[in-house]
This record gives C-alpha cells, sequence and structure tokens, in this order.
C-alpha cells in the first residue's frame, strides 16, 4: 500500500522540489501551506509521516506536533520537523513534543529520504 505524506511548509520551492522527490520515490504526497492546513489535512487523511516546518503562518508546527501527540488516534504518525531554526533549544523543544526526527535546513534530500524510508520501515 502506498504511504501518504503531508508537506506541512509555506515555503513554495522547498514544497515543490520534496513534492517531486517524494513522488519519484513512490509516496501519495499532500500539502499544507499553513499550520491550519496541516491539521486539517491531518484530520482528513491522516497521513503515515508529517514533514513539519515550525515556521508556519496560523498555527506553529510545535503546536501541530503537539496536537498530533495528544490524540492517541494519530500515534503511529510520523513527524519529521524540517526547518531553519537549528538550536539546541528548538531541537529539543521538537523532539519533547513527540518529533520521531529534526532536520535542519537547507537539508541533503538522499539523506532525508533515507529517514523517511526508516521511519516508515522500509
Amino acid at each position: 500500500m502506498t504511504k501518504t505524506i503531508l508537506i506541512a511548509d509555506d515555503e513554495p520551492n522547498i514544497v515543490i522540489s520534496l513534492e517531486y522527490l517524494l513522488q519519484r520515490a513512490g509516496y501519495r504526497v499532500v500539502v499544507a501551506r499553513d499550520g491550519q492546513e496541516a491539521l486539517d489535512a491531518i484530520a482528513a487523511a491522516a497521513p503515515d509521516l508529517v514533514l513539519l516546518d515550525v515556521m508556519l503562518p496560523r498555527v506553529s508546527g510545535f503546536e501541530v506536533c503537539q496536537t498530533v501527540r495528544e490524540n492517541a488516534a494519530l500515534a503511529p504518525m510520523r513527524i519529521v520537523m524540517l526547518t531553519a531554526k537549528g538550536r539546541d533549544v528548538e531541537r529539543s523543544k521538537g523532539l519533547a513534543l513527540g518529533a520521531d526526527a529534526y532536520v535542519t535546513k537547507p537539508f541533503s534530500t538522499q539523506d532525508l529520504l533515507a529517514q523517511i524510508r526508516t521511519l516508515l520501515g522500509g
């Protein structure tokens, strides 16, 4: 069964490149341009993994992560924080809120893809 990945990012160039990369790798991709859209998409489709920017309009990536982790039905969902916020304090906060991984921009697309495959079990 095809795994679904939600890209929650407000940076059009990142969304386009990630969408292309992930679709070529065989994933179904859903896009949200702000935190509220991300929460709506998660509620509607429960993706297998969320690539979540920290700095999103309306609702922050940290808040999205926390909301997902507070919902037991969404426990299997993997969350990768993908952000330019690379200080230890942000990394610690993201992981403490329940993110499975924390990747800072700029990032290697191949490394990110390998991490996604690991988190999704293959």
